[in-house]
């Protein structure tokens, strides 16, 4: 199988999902490829799930600071994207389960997070959060779940997935994920709609649940070292050679995302 990989660098939230969605769709139609694609958010932003409520979120907060603002076509909850390297996966399922599909692309993960020099590991357990009231559920980085990338017990790495194709023969699947280069992804609870003081200890909560490549190896980590270490831990995990392209989609895969 004929991988690509694009390094699509940084750009606005709307650029960032529409791209997701257009290799996604593209691969349905069988003129796309698989792909792994590696991006940054300029300006910052804040994304949130499929199902979720913008409700969730200080809209007013958001506008005043300048951040950028989506609504992700996948699952789960809240996150603020700042220094952070986000990769996504788009491929044919195969049949294969969304357990094994995470799980496949863990194996890539942890494979690029130690090439950056980190320890890591993939947590097969879900490790639950205290539960206090549905606010908590809103930020991403508070809980870890199946097959996702930790430190010591902390998340490093959050991820959702979705699939794509015909009514009962949905084979396509989008995955796509923050791997935390720093700690401002506990800027979330800045903009979710909760009391000061909630806010804080939410913000401890995922400080104290989460950690960042940048402190897991005593200095900062930067972008373009993150983008090699995932294209060759891919390669290496997987046992596949990348077709490196510029961070541009063919002229059949621009179609507009639905």
């Amino acid at each position: 199988m004929s991988w690509r990989f694009l390094n699509s660098g940084a750009g606005p939230a709307s650029h960032n999902m529409q791209r997701d969605e257009e290799l996604a769709l593209a691969l349905v139609r069988g003129d796309g490829v698989p792909t792994l694609r590696v991006y940054a958010w300029k300006p910052w932003a804040i994304s949130i799930g499929w199902n979720q409520s913008f409700d969730e979120i200080a809209m007013e907060r958001v506008e005043a600071d300048g951040i950028d603002m989506i609504r992700r076509p996948t699952g789960g909850r809240a996150v603020f994207h700042a220094r952070e390297l986000t990769y996504s996966v788009v491929m044919d399922a195969n049949g294969r389960s969304v357990a094994d599909l995470y799980r496949l692309i863990s194996e890539g993960l942890v494979c690029a997070v130690r090439k950056l020099g980190v320890d890591a590991s993939m947590e097969s357990r879900v490790i639950d959060v205290p539960a206090a009231g549905r606010a908590r559920t809103a930020a991403c980085f508070a809980a870890t779940t199946r097959s996702e990338i930790v430190v010591g017990m902390k998340k490093l790495v959050g991820s959702a997935q979705r699939r794509y194709g015909a009514p009962g023969k949905q084979d396509v699947v989008l995955q796509h994920g923050s791997l935390l280069l720093s700690s401002e992804h506990a800027r979330i609870v800045e903009y979710l709609q909760l009391p000061r003081n909630r806010r804080e200890i939410l913000r401890q909560e995922l400080l104290n649940r989460s950690t960042d490549v940048s402190a897991a190896l005593g200095r900062p980590a930067s972008f373009a070292e993150a983008v090699v270490a995932v294209r060759e831990g891919f390669e290496e995990a997987w046992g596949i050679s990348f077709q490196e392209t510029p961070g541009i989609l063919l002229e059949r895969e621009h179609e507009t995302a639905t």
